[in-house]
């Protein structure tokens, strides 16, 4: 099987908007953006152009863009095409960082392609982009159970132990970044999934 490689030049984080969302599972690729940004020495400022909070960076040589919505997460898609269109960005050199309920907290995948899975943000990435070929990082946020709850699972804080687990596998994750940029993507999911 041949190596997974990318050459990612945009990193989405999804989450809401807001004081109120702030500290809600749903906003853990907020977290994690907030955690490259912070790691590169970067800032983010608002982009109106994009109706989003954007900052740039440079990684294995190459300008990579940082990306946070600011439209609500079921309108994620139309900050991500527009940038993505502007700098002509391939759904393939997209990685998406979201809260993922199949997952519980602790633990952080990539992955290539697949469907929404129900995410309202990933589900309005795909339509606005017409693909579904970009990566994702899925942040495990645990889920409540019972489908019906799941509403509002996700737009309440985590316990304090979900917290600290979801923190932890944030900072793995940041550890193997420096491989996704160097477009190792089969690296940076064995040292991350092990």
């Amino acid at each position: 099987m041949a190596a997974l490689t990318a050459d990612i030049r945009m990193i989405v984080g999804l989450g809401n908007p807001g004081a109120d969302y702030v500290d809600t599972r749903h906003n853990a690729g907020f977290w994690l953006a907030d955690q490259i940004a912070a790691d590169r020495g970067v800032s983010f400022r608002f982009e109106k152009r994009y109706n989003a909070d954007e900052c740039k960076f440079k990684a294995a040589g190459k300008d990579v863009f940082l990306l946070k919505p600011m439209t609500f997460m079921n309108r994620s898609g139309q900050a991500v095409s527009a940038l993505a269109r502007y700098y002509k960005i391939k759904p393939e050199q997209i990685l998406v960082i979201h809260d993922e309920l199949d997952l519980p907290p602790g633990t952080n995948r990539i992955k290539q392609a697949g469907g929404h899975g129900g995410h309202n943000g990933l589900r309005d990435i795909v339509n606005h982009l017409g693909s579904r070929e970009f990566f994702r990082v899925r942040v495990g946020i645990g889920h409540p159970g019972d489908a019906s709850q799941v509403i509002n699972y996700v737009l309440h804080k985590p316990s304090v132990a979900d917290l600290n687990a979801i923190e932890a596998a944030n900072r793995d994750t940041l550890a193997v970044m420096p491989l996704v940029f160097e477009g190792r993507i089969d690296k940076a999911m064995q040292a991350l999934h092990t």
